[in-house]
């Protein structure tokens, strides 16, 4: 499923950088939810509708692997896809990548676990599931 990327491009803040120059490796994660709510009000599933209609995506795992460093003012393109869909629960896959010379800086997965307001587990609504794969 991860053939189908959408892409989010995001400028490197200072604030977001370490002392040794390079971005501060807690700010992927930020990104990659950054690009995957843009990704879901692209495919058509907000987050506020989901909220709405009482599903939550509850991230239940988080990988990432860094592949070379990001710097200050770098132009990145944060790619996301849905990589695994089950009855209750969503894979996200990432890439962090230079635009200047599409350098691949680090990948990364989400696991998602579908629940209700209550935080009960719950199967993914199929409207949803269908916008997902397509």
């Amino acid at each position: 499923m991860t053939s189908d990327w959408h892409e989010t491009e995001l400028r490197v803040r200072y604030a977001e950088t370490d002392q040794m120059g390079i971005v501060h490796h807690s700010n992927y994660i930020v990104w990659f939810e950054v690009a995957r709510s843009d990704y879901c009000r692209k495919v058509g599933v907000p987050y506020t509708e989901m909220e709405a209609n009482d599903v939550q995506l509850i991230v239940a795992e988080v990988s990432l692997r860094y592949k070379r460093p990001a710097f200050y003012d770098d132009l990145l393109l944060i790619r996301v896809s849905t990589k695994e869909i089950r009855s209750r629960s969503l894979r996200f896959a990432y890439e962090v990548v230079r635009k200047s010379d599409l350098e691949l800086l680090a990948v990364g997965e989400t696991l998602h676990v579908v629940t209700d307001k209550a935080r009960r587990v719950t199967s993914l609504p199929a409207e949803y599931r269908n916008l997902f794969e397509a």
